[in-house]
């Protein structure tokens, strides 16, 4: 009886040691790449060993008539903190679970651009066991939990390509050119700097047009035209589309081309009218 006793301690002290060192050495290789709260790996130790201690204690006992109810019971209780803890704890280790599948399969890297559910967009800068650190356009941090980024649709515009294509959209006049304004879409998209030619060999041997313009809609007031314009990467793109939309309106203002926009027109009885003078004191 005493020898199980010993034997049942001495491994339930070098599971807690080995459980101790192990998970020290796996935080401290995640660490070099990876900022980790020190309160939290020390609280997450200390939770394990306890709980390791508390089932070998409790086994130990088993091996000891008196004692034997004592131990049942204390290895019934800690079954029962196990899944008391597993329940609270099923968000933080939803999250941990996902961060490795999010290290492990790599569907975004750092440095990245990922918008996640059509909400978060910005550039990855850290993916920690619990969350993901994205940087937005206004400099902002923006943390997103592993398990929402893992369990969501997202879109990384830097997986394979980092070329980005950009809707020019622009409504004329029923009453302008449609073929001219189309010339002049097509015209200020090329000459751009920060146009690329994304055509395929296929397409240049089709010799499709390097930047095309195609007319999408009749709509109440405006024919709505569409330009494709491609440039190396989300940055570019984004001054590419701001740069084309001046351009090609201080070109249809040279050439007379017409943008429409909304216009109301309120017509008012002629009582009604008076009646407003006479309230705003204008005497009119």
């Amino acid at each position: 009886m005493l020898a199980a006793v010993l034997v049942t301690l001495a491994i339930t002290a070098l599971t807690a040691w080995f459980v101790s060192r192990g998970l020290s050495r796996a935080l401290a290789l995640y660490d070099e790449k990876h900022r980790i709260d020190e309160i939290s790996v020390h609280f997450l130790r200390r939770l394990l060993i306890a709980g390791i201690y508390l089932i070998g204690i409790s086994a130990a006992l088993t091996h000891i008539p008196e004692f034997k109810i004592i131990g049942h019971s204390l290895l019934a209780g800690a079954g029962i903190l196990t899944v008391v803890g597993g329940l609270a704890s099923q968000q933080v280790l939803s999250n941990i679970v996902s961060g490795f599948l999010i290290v492990f399969f790599r569907p975004f890297k750092t440095g990245d651009r990922i918008t996640v559910i059509n909400t978060w967009v910005g550039v990855v800068e850290d993916i920690t066991l619990r969350e993901t650190i994205l940087r937005d356009f206004e400099n902002n941090r923006v943390v997103v939990p592993n398990s929402v980024v893992s369990s969501q649709v997202l879109v990384n515009a830097n997986h394979t390509d980092e070329r980005i294509c950009k809707f020019i959209e622009i409504g004329i006049g029923y009453g302008s050119d449609a073929d001219r304004a189309m010339a002049i879409m097509a015209e200020e998209i090329i000459k751009h700097p920060l146009h690329i030619d994304a055509r395929s060999p296929g397409q240049k041997e089709r010799a499709e047009p390097i930047a095309p313009v195609r007319v999408i809609g009749l709509g109440s007031s405006s024919v709505n035209l569409r330009a494709w314009a491609w440039a190396g990467n989300p940055s570019d793109g984004f001054v590419l589309q701001c740069d084309l939309l001046r351009s090609i309106k201080q070109r249809f203002d040279m050439e007379g081309i017409e943008i429409p926009f909304p216009q109301t027109t309120l017509t008012f009885a002629k009582n009604e009218v008076l009646a407003i003078s006479r309230r705003d004191g204008s005497g009119a």
